[in-house]
This record gives structure tokens, sequence and C-alpha cells, in this order.
């Protein structure tokens, strides 16, 4: 259990793939729309989604010629959410006072 989640986190420590997970959260897409929603080029963008998809992280459908990607797990979404979340109120918040 353990390794699983830590090799889920391995893949998601990529930026690039963390901002792919980020946009299929937003909505399910094909991996041009993906690419362009990124700003990442169509084969490394290709590429990641094979590793995320083989990693249970996101899965696809084929709509006539294409394949749309979607996250389909809730709680991949919600942990990286908070992260995401968690990293943009660090960064609003004030800087600490010394005691």
């Amino acid at each position: 259990m353990f390794a699983e989640a830590a090799a889920a986190f391995g893949l998601l420590a990529s930026s690039a793939r963390l901002r792919i997970v980020w946009a299929l959260a937003q909505g399910e897409s094909d991996v041009t729309g993906l690419a362009e929603r990124v700003g990442g080029a169509l084969p490394a963008v290709s590429q990641h989604l094979t590793k995320l998809k083989l990693a249970g992280l996101v899965r696809s459908r084929r709509e006539g010629r294409r394949q749309v990607y979607f996250v389909d797990d809730p709680e991949v979404v919600t942990v990286v959410r908070l992260m995401l979340g968690q990293l943009t109120d660090r960064a609003t918040r004030p800087p600490a006072r010394p005691a």
C-alpha cells in the first residue's frame, strides 16, 4: 500500500504531470487539447499521459478516432487540489513576524 502511494506521488512529483492531472481535473480532453492547455509539446504530453495511465491516475476512452483522457478517481483530484490550495495559501499569506 505504501509503495503504491509512493509511486503515485513520485509520478506527481513532475510538474508537467501535475499540470496534466490538474488540467484533467477541470475537464476531460484529448492529447492535442491537453497539450494546448498545459503548454506542452504533443509528444511529451502523450508520454506523460501514458505513464499516468499505467499508474491508474488517469483513464481514457475512444471517441471516434480520438482518445479522450480523464481523471477517473476523485480522490486523486482531491489530493492535487489540497496540495495546490495549500501552496497558494502559503504564497499569499503575509510573512510571519518573529516572536
